[in-house]
Formats: structure tokens, C-alpha cells, sequence
């Protein structure tokens, strides 16, 4: 409402005549205002923003050490949620990435667990009173990478699941799973590096290579010929000389 500054009195003879005061201009309502979320729309953004920055920064840990792995070894970040999962479940909760090195294929998943005490008995993993998955994505996580790496590539490319914990809080450990490694973020290089050499630092990086291109993780539909070539001109896998160990 429009509110004019009082005027004083002015005597005069006769009445004045009526003066017309405009009225004040009022919007439509909800036509510039923005639609405001509900306290628990709100709360729940919040703790989802809370929860991605969280989970990034436990990644950026468990990369962390990997950065004296040295040159052979590349740390690729893929897409490990397919489009179903993503259309059911929205937002990926997860974190992780491929480290690719002299010791083979590896498709890390990060559980960062903070301050709460962890239990782990085989297959079961048990945080906070919840019982997550994380074993049962791992292992689907690393199934999923073999295969578009090996139908890109056009031979089996074996991948393993490895299962990283990250905060201070107390591991209990009753039992590991099978077909799965699991170790804290500070043991990850060492765990990586135990499986000895079993791929040149060559194959390592053509497979880098694959495994980047955003195709790969497309039905398989990426083709290494396009970019480089498998072996040199000429040769074949017959070619390759033998190796005595």
C-alpha cells in the first residue's frame, strides 16, 4: 500500500473537492516469485550436496595414493552407473574410478565410512547398524568393466574389484570376501603394486587409451583400430616372441 506524507490544514471557505489517490499496482501472485522448496525438499538437497562433497574428497584421498605409483601406472575415471540405474536411481551415490598398471586391471570403489566403526565378515559389511552393498558393487562395477574393455578391445580383459575404505573410524575384519580386494586407502598402492608384473607398461597404456574414450562404455562400440593399432603393421599376436620366466 502506497502511504502520502500528511499535509496540514489549509482554512478555507468552501470544501475542497475530492482528489482521486491512485491505487497501488499488485502483481499477480506466483508470476516473479520463485517457487520456494519445502523445509524437507530443502533438507534433503542439503544432505545430498553434503554427501557428494564428502564422497569427492574421499576419492581425492584414495587417489592420493597412487601419485608415486610411478609413470606405468593411469587412474581413469568411468562411468560405472549404467542409464537403467540412473533413470531408477538418480544420482549416483558411489565413488570410484579404473587404476590400470604392470599388476593388471582394478575397478576401485571408495566407501568412505568417517568416524563409525566398520564390521566386515565375508560378503557383509556393516556400517552404523546398515548393512550396504558395496561387496556385491564392487564386483558388479569390475564385471561391467571387463566387459566393454573386452569387446572393445577384442580379447577377455580381466578386471578386479577392489573395495577401498576411507575415514578413521575402526575396521573389523572377520572374515574377506572372496573375488574381491579390500584394504583402507592408505594400504590401496601397496595392494595394487602386490600382484607383481603381469601386463607390459605398454598394454597398460593402450588399454588406458580404451578405456578413456567415452565409446568404450557405449555397448562396446568403440574400435581401438580407429585410433592406433593393437600391434605394430604387419604383425599379429602369432608374432610376438616368447617370453621365458
Amino acid at each position: 500500500m502506497t502511504v502520502f506524507p500528511a499535509r496540514r490544514a489549509v482554512p478555507s471557505a468552501r470544501a475542497l473537492p475530492p482528489v482521486a489517490v491512485p491505487h497501488p499496482r499488485v502483481e499477480a501472485p506466483g508470476v516473479l516469485e520463485p517457487v520456494r522448496p519445502t523445509p524437507l525438499e530443502w533438507a534433503r538437497r542439503r544432505r545430498a550436496e553434503r554427501g557428494a562433497r564428502r564422497l569427492e574428497a574421499a576419492g581425492a584421498r584414495a587417489l592420493g595414493q597412487l601419485d608415486h605409483l610411478g609413470p606405468a601406472w593411469h587412474v581413469i575415471e568411468w562411468p560405472r552407473t549404467d542409464a537403467t540405474d540412473v533413470l531408477d536411481r538418480g544420482q549416483d551415490d558411489r565413488a570410484g574410478f579404473l587404476a590400470i598398471g604392470p599388476s593388471g586391471l582394478f575397478a576401485v570403489t571408495i566407501a568412505d565410512h568417517g568416524r563409525a566403526r566398520v564390521l566386515v565378515a565375508g560378503d557383509v559389511v556393516q556400517i552404523n547398524g546398515k548393512r550396504p552393498p558395496y561387496v556385491a558393487e564392487s564386483r558388479r562395477d569390475a564385471k561391467r568393466a571387463s566387459k566393454a574393455l573386452s569387446e572393445a578391445v577384442g580379447l577377455p580383459v580381466p578386471v578386479t574389484p577392489v573395495l577401498t575404505f576411507v575415514g578413521s573410524g575402526v575396521i573389523s575384519v572377520y572374515g574377506l570376501p572372496k573375488d574381491c580386494l579390500m584394504a583402507t586407502h592408505r594400504e590401496l598402492d601397496r595392494l595394487l603394486v602386490a600382484g607383481g608384473s603381469r601386463i607390459s607398461p605398454a598394454t597398460a597404456e593402450k588399454l588406458s587409451r580404451v578405456a578413456q574414450h567415452p565409446s568404450t562404455w557405449l555397448n562396446g562400440t568403440y574400435r581401438p583400430t580407429a585410433d592406433y593399432r593393437w600391434y605394430d603393421e604387419g604383425r599379429t599376436a602369432a608374432d610376438k616372441p616368447a617370453h621365458r620366466r
